[in-house]
């Protein structure tokens, strides 16, 4: 096993504080890694999968490459949606394992919390120093 560099510790913790990671932890990623073996996609698609976590056949159809190719459709009836029956289940399965992102209305609440406590912190911290000067 390769040693862990600080400044990959570094990087981890940065991306935890981002709004895509603040929901997702490693064990929803293993999950839904094992999850996707069944689908045959590739690494990369995947992490696309996690990055961007699309919700609908629109959004998918991109990420997955060469699609009609790897998953044609049926020859003797030429029916589209027997060849969009695997998508509709990566698609399921991604919503039941990933997380919903926050709604922006979340992330406002968020920042405006931060913006709160920075204040209340200043504050406190001028209370402080009025006490000593007196």
């Amino acid at each position: 096993m390769l040693p862990i560099l600080a400044s990959e510790f570094k990087v981890f913790d940065y991306l935890e504080q981002t709004v895509v990671c603040s929901n997702q932890t490693r064990e929803i990623i293993g999950q839904f890694v094992e999850k996707c073996k069944s689908f045959n996609i590739s690494k990369a698609e995947i992490l696309n999968i996690i990055n961007v976590r699309p919700c609908t056949l629109s959004q998918i159809y991109p990420i997955i490459e060469e699609y009609d190719v790897r998953f044609p459709r049926s020859e003797e009836t030429g029916d589209e949606e027997e060849s969009e029956e695997p998508l509709m289940a990566l698609v399921e399965t991604i919503q039941h394992v990933l997380p919903a992102p926050p709604s922006p209305m979340q992330e406002a609440d968020g920042e405006v919390d931060e913006k709160v406590d920075e204040e209340m912190e200043m504050s406190a911290g001028e209370d402080r120093v009025l006490e000593t000067n007196e």
